[in-house]
């Protein structure tokens, strides 16, 4: 029944891909999104070594014999990052999908293609995935400002932005940002998305690496328990809502620069929040979604769930004899 573009192309049983969330897209997480049918994503601006990168690959690939892929996030960072080398590691190791974000790719287009790598990009606007289909990605995975991390500085949202998307493309488009359940995967595939990306969710799963109390947190969070930082920078991320997202947005407010900022935007204070569970520390990207995350399960439970949820809409409420049954009779 879930048989799309996307499952096609990535060789997936499901049209359900994890995010690379930095900190938390780890082995253990990836591969078990990928043996669960969806498409795992390792983060490679996790690992701070090339080395690092290369073992985390290789034990991801001991854990499953199914596909999975690497996002290298093309964002501006407060320390230089070399692209090239991480690539060239993905590729020594044999990755065969790699997910870019944020800049445009077009620089390293022809070594992942000549390479055999499927690249997924993920942007936030309908213009950004034009250019994605025309440098020759094959497939665009587009944020609606509802997701987590940076959802650009437009704030269109998913209901809008998928379908505008879609209608703009002839390449396959994954629809992120408000993405956690069945209800959400049957109405991104009504818009014309041949697949949901989630990130969110899987912070909550059993196999995240993040720490009992922050998964705690997420679970007993709601909608209006995320923030929108860096506005001021025109690098807008949406995070949940703490000390330290306070701090920044007040720190904003009064004019603070870049340098001023970059004590409490820095990555490792992000880091300690994942790993020691310090919930003021550091910032922890988060979408709106959060607000469905009500439990801990595992990743098989949680697209286990998703996948029978989505059947039984499509099979009951969307017959003639479920949502759409006439009121009364034609006259």
């Amino acid at each position: 029944m879930f048989r799309t573009e996307v499952t096609e192309i990535l060789g997936i049983e499901y049209p359900i891909t994890q995010g690379g969330m930095w900190w938390v897209s780890r082995a253990e997480l990836v591969s078990s999104v990928s043996n669960a049918g969806g498409l795992g994503i390792l983060s490679a601006l996790t690992f701070s070594s090339l080395e690092d990168l290369a073992a985390e690959i290789r034990k991801t690939r001991d854990l499953t014999d199914r596909p999975f892929g690497v996002n290298v996030t093309l964002v501006p960072t407060l320390g230089p990052v070399d692209i090239d080398s991480y690539l060239d590691v993905i590729i020594e190791e044999g990755v065969k999908v790699v997910e870019t974000a944020a800049r445009n790719p077009e620089p390293y287009m022809k070594r992942l293609k000549d390479s055999g790598v499927k690249v997924i990009h993920k942007c936030t606007a309908v213009r950004f995935a034009r250019t994605a289909q025309r440098i020759g990605c094959d497939i665009v995975s587009i944020d609606g400002f509802e997701c987590a991390g940076h959802p650009g500085e437009e704030d269109v949202t998913s209901l809008v932005l998928i379908p505008l998307t879609v209608d703009a493309l002839d390449i396959p488009v994954i629809a992120s940002g408000g993405f956690g359940d069945g209800r959400g995967l049957v109405a991104a595939l009504a818009l014309g998305a041949s697949g949901i990306n989630m990130g969110t969710r899987f912070l909550a799963a059993r196999e995240s690496p993040v720490h009992p109390k922050v998964k705690e947190r997420l679970i007993n969070s709601s909608e209006r328990d995320t923030m929108l930082v860096m506005r001021s920078l025109r690098n807008t991320e949406r995070v949940l809502r703490n000390a330290a997202a306070k701090k920044v947005v007040e720190m904003e407010q009064g004019g603070a620069s870049l340098e001023e900022l970059a004590p409490v935007l820095v990555g490792q204070e992000g880091q300690r929040l994942v790993e020691s569970g310090e919930l003021d520390r550091g910032l922890l990207a988060c979408g709106q979604v959060v607000g469905l995350a009500r439990d801990i399960p595992s990743v098989k439970e949680i697209i286990d769930s998703i996948v029978s949820e989505a059947e039984e809409i499509m099979e009951r409420r969307l017959s003639t004899q479920g949502l759409f049954r006439p009121l009364r009779k034609p006259c």
